[in-house]
């Protein structure tokens, strides 16, 4: 388990942008890609806003038959891998296949399939069911497709643990460097659930906000808050083990040091009241990676703008970090791009790891309104330059699932340390 990880390549397909550096420049830009649902009309639903994907065109990724046999969500994960691959300059031929592996997961697969050939069943009959409904609309076929597409014969997994899908997929493709099952693996998250029954369903469950106010509706950690507003799209990252990226001499983007995993078994939507579960995935992370509070320099936070989750996630901090809790900072990419579930904590990881290399902290954008029960420094006055070492990424799931990971800015020097011991 001492093989070291990093990341070379990275990909994403979000509200504000269709690639890492149109992303990038949208947190640099704070730009707000939450806006009124346009895919369908919303003429009585309470919730009417949504972190939309615009522009996206598949053809530009695959060609057209391909993207036929994708629905949206694999589409997005296709893309953002093309585009982490090309970064990794992975070229698949000059690699044993079979040491190339996927973790890919999505949280809810395709909606739209469902609706769209449950419509079909009621109006035309059973038989008129389009025989790709199954593999169209599992939540496996994102990693699937993926691994079609660039021709990866190894490990191919999908984890599903609602909105730490991301997460728990880049950590398991960690793990599955380190244990030897593979020397690189394309992970991450993909969604698209902005659908007319996920708005409905999630509306239901009281989870999204009903603001009207593109600007005032995903504000976490603000007192004001009332829910979190649907996001979609995708972020797929590149990750090798040391020694096998060194030698292709490509850029090294970062090191992952540790990931943490637990379960509240508490509530199947509200995280553990003390926020003791994700406290616990957060101390094992930073324990792997041998890495004391005062030394954290970022969270980039679960923070969805519900109220229970901004306040236990903000217990869970103070009480891993105790004193320095008051001293790192953290804050909230859903401030911008709204939640998008399984691919949530992936775009996140993405954004710790421009965060580590470009040295800036986006604020959370948004916030205006104190809540005196979440008293720390969630970046509120504008983004912070500076040198960071440190990120952790936190995402918390419906059922109780918490997974963090964390990153380290990566330098050559950190080699010879290392051999030096």
């Amino acid at each position: 388990m001492n093989r070291r990880v990093v990341i070379t390549g990275m990909g994403a397909v979000t509200p504000i942008g269709n690639s890492v550096p149109e992303f990038w420049n949208g947190i640099l830009a704070n730009k707000v890609g939450i806006d009124r649902i346009t895919r369908f009309s919303v003429e009585g639903y309470k919730a009417k806003l949504a972190g939309e994907v615009k522009g996206f065109e598949a053809k530009a990724y695959m060609d057209s038959r391909a993207a036929r046999r994708m629905e949206r969500f694999s589409q997005y994960a296709v893309a953002a891998a093309k585009e982490a691959i090309e970064q990794a300059k992975l070229c698949i031929e000059e690699e044993d296949p079979y040491r190339v592996g996927t973790a890919v997961g999505s949280g809810i697969g395709s909606l739209e399939a469902m609706e769209r050939e449950h419509q079909r069943l009621l109006e035309k009959g059973p038989g008129r069911v389009n025989p790709l409904l199954v593999p169209l609309m599992i939540t496996n076929m994102a990693a699937g497709n993926v691994a079609i597409q660039f021709g990866l014969k190894g490990k191919s997994i999908n984890v599903v643990t609602a909105c730490a899908t991301g997460t728990h997929s880049i950590g398991e493709a960690y793990r599955s460097i380190q244990c030897k099952d593979a020397e690189v693996m394309i992970a991450g998250g993909t969604e698209s659930a902005v659908t007319p029954l996920g708005i409905a369903g999630f509306s239901a469950l009281t989870a999204l906000s009903f603001s009207e106010d593109p600007l005032r509706a995903s504000i976490p950690f603000d007192k004001e808050r009332n829910g979190f507003v649907m996001g979609e799209g995708a972020g797929i990252v590149v990750l090798e083990e040391l020694e096998h990226a060194k030698k292709r001499k490509v850029p090294i983007l970062a090191e992952i040091v540790g990931y943490g995993a637990t379960s509240d078994a508490f509530h199947i939507t509200s995280p553990a009241e003390d926020g003791s579960g994700a406290a616990k995935a957060m101390e094992y992370a930073m324990g792997e990676a041998g890495v004391l509070p005062e030394q954290m320099d970022y969270i980039n936070a679960h923070g969805t703008s519900t109220h229970h989750n901004d306040l236990f996630e903000t217990l869970a901090i103070k009480k891993v970090f105790g004193e320095s809790a008051s001293k790192v900072r953290i804050s909230s990419t859903k401030s911008m791009i709204g939640h998008l579930l399984g691919a949530a904590g992936a775009v996140e990881l993405i954004t710790c790891v421009k965060s580590l290399q470009e040295g800036y902290i986006h604020p959370t954008v948004g916030y205006q309104v104190k809540d005196e029960e979440c008293d720390l420094d969630y970046v509120t006055s504008g983004g912070v330059h500076g040198e960071f070492q440190y990120a952790l990424s936190n995402s918390l799931g419906f059922g109780g699932h918490n997974a963090s990971i964390l990153i380290k800015r990566y330098s050559d020097s950190s080699d010879s340390e290392t051999d030096a011991i």
